[in-house]
């Protein structure tokens, strides 16, 4: 696969007549065409990011609550299970496997997702205040299917990582990354369809439930 994608690519460059020479001029142009690119009008958003995240976030049907630190988000989560009489059991991305959640009573294992699991929990990359949207990069450590197979998906939210749009969202991935990873995810809610008599089903391609644990002091 990998051999195919670079000769498609080689004969696209050959056919534009770029050169290892020239490419890597062509890439410093086009990042400068997007540093000074012109943004279109926004709607106004609220000082208080955290404030409004929360609010869009309930608007699209996800839940939310607020702790001090990340070492509260294992009794968050573990109140939220429990209020819902959901299991115990969940997967949560790798680098959060340290987290005491034995001590607040789940059985958290560290690893990516599969169709059995009901419960999972990620951090996020970012999250986005005017719509009340979660940013997801896939990774070894941070596995795409821990955010869209269970039927309840838990987030850990630092505060520090909401930003006003989607502009900043991109900016931020673009400073912090480079290239983007494999996948982007782009979380607004649970999943849902009104393909079916127009009526609104939650569920329909993903989790059920959405669950947003802001964390103020991070």
């Amino acid at each position: 696969m990998q051999d195919s994608r670079a000769d498609i690519l080689g004969r696209i460059r050959s056919r534009l007549g770029r050169t290892a020479e020239n490419a890597a001029s062509g890439r410093v142009e086009i990042e400068a065409v997007l540093a000074r690119r012109e943004q279109g009008p926004r709607p106004a958003v609220e000082a208080d990011l955290a404030a409004r995240m929360r609010v869009r976030s309930e608007a699209l049907s996800s839940t939310v609550e607020e702790v001090a630190r990340l070492e509260d988000a294992p009794a968050a989560v573990a109140r939220y299970l429990a209020g819902l009489n959901l299991p115990s059991a969940a997967v949560a991305w790798p680098q959060l496997a340290g987290l005491d959640w034995a001590g607040a009573g789940l059985q958290v294992e560290g690893r990516a997702a599969n169709g059995d699991d009901l419960v999972g929990i990620t951090g996020v990359f970012c999250a986005v205040a005017e719509t009340g949207t979660l940013a997801l990069l896939s990774g070894p450590d941070t596995p795409a299917t821990a955010s869209l197979l269970p039927e309840t998906h838990i987030a850990l939210v630092p505060v520090s990582r909401i930003v006003t749009g989607m502009e900043e969202a991109f900016d931020l991935m673009r400073a912090e990354c480079g290239e983007l990873p494999r996948a982007v995810n782009f979380i607004s809610g649970p999943s849902r369809t009104g393909d079916i008599e127009q009526t609104l089903v939650l569920g329909a391609h993903g989790p059920y439930r959405v669950h947003i644990v802001l964390l103020r002091d991070c």
